[in-house]
């Protein structure tokens, strides 16, 4: 049975979409739908349901799904140590999806630096999902915004960065007063469906600015990109991603206290390489804390 098949499956049903699915790939949505009738063909059985644009799996998806996501990590694990001779096999790191390109390179940079034979495997997800895959033991280890939730007891948490939040303005605009900015200027904010744009509604709420909304959107990188365009201007976690747009955006600090989000590592404490996540947690808090 083909692996790849078998992660084309598995990631339509996570996605619950098979466009979707397709683009984490990087292959057709044809394609996707090819491998899954393979798939569907050898096993004499519908795995898939659609409905409208959207995927469920059928019984037989659902009877398959655990023994399917086990045999791919065998698989990667099979081929992590052949090719490094590490009996422990691939590590399996989450990260929220910004944190691709500030905290993670750095990290990976410092766990090479000390661990040059081990072989990672790196997914993304929203961090209350990335939270929920360590504790299943689908990730060994996530770089996650903190959950709102308790720890689970099987998973250990370290912080290793607090992000305030800050005004990010076009450069013309960076002498003029906060909340002057917030209430007059075109206002890009970050979506409420985050957590991060909980936090933004927030302090919004708390000094009653009601500002002059011009687009809502769940990408820090993308709101930090049309800022430096002179689309608008935004509150968001005073992140390194902030620092790659250079001197096309200014920061105007926020009067008073501000909402912080919190960035740390989480853990699984039942997983075969937990102390290599434990280094890596470490290696976190020593570069960002």
């Amino acid at each position: 049975m083909d692996t790849n098949y078998l992660e084309t499956f598995i990631k339509t049903l996570d996605c619950a979409s098979i466009s979707d699915a397709a683009r984490y790939l990087g292959i057709t949505p044809g394609a996707v739908s090819a491998r899954i009738r393979a798939l569907e063909d050898e096993l004499g059985q519908p795995l898939i349901r659609r409905s409208g644009h959207t995927v469920r799996p059928t019984e037989h998806g659902l009877l398959i799904c655990d023994k399917a996501r086990q045999m791919i990590q065998d698989s990667r694990d099979m081929t992590a140590m052949v090719k490094s001779g590490n009996v422990l096999g691939e590590l399996r790191l989450g990260s929220f999806f910004s944190g691709l390109t500030t905290h993670l390179p750095r990290l990976l940079e410092k766990t090479y630096e000390h661990h040059p034979e081990v072989s990672i495997f790196v997914s993304y997800a929203p961090s209350v999902e990335l939270c929920h895959q360590v504790h299943s033991g689908k990730l060994d280890i996530a770089l996650a915004i903190e959950p709102q939730f308790t720890i689970y007891k099987n998973c250990s948490w370290l912080k290793i960065q607090d992000e305030p939040l800050t005004l990010i303005v076009p450069p013309e605009y960076a002498s003029a007063a906060a909340h002057d900015l917030l209430r007059t200027r075109p206002f890009i904010r970050y979506a409420r469906s985050s957590y991060s744009g909980q936090l933004v509604d927030r302090y919004l709420k708390d000094n009653r600015i009601v500002p002059n909304q011009r687009l809502e959107i769940d990408s820090l990188l993308t709101i930090a990109s049309l800022v430096a365009r002179g689309v608008g201007v935004a509150l968001v976690p005073d992140s390194f991603s902030l620092e790659s747009l250079g001197k096309s955006i200014r920061k105007v600090p926020l009067p008073g206290r501000t909402q912080i989000r919190k960035i740390g590592m989480i853990w699984s404490n039942q997983s075969p390489r937990v102390t290599i996540s434990k280094s890596i947690a470490m290696y976190a808090r020593s570069l960002f804390n």
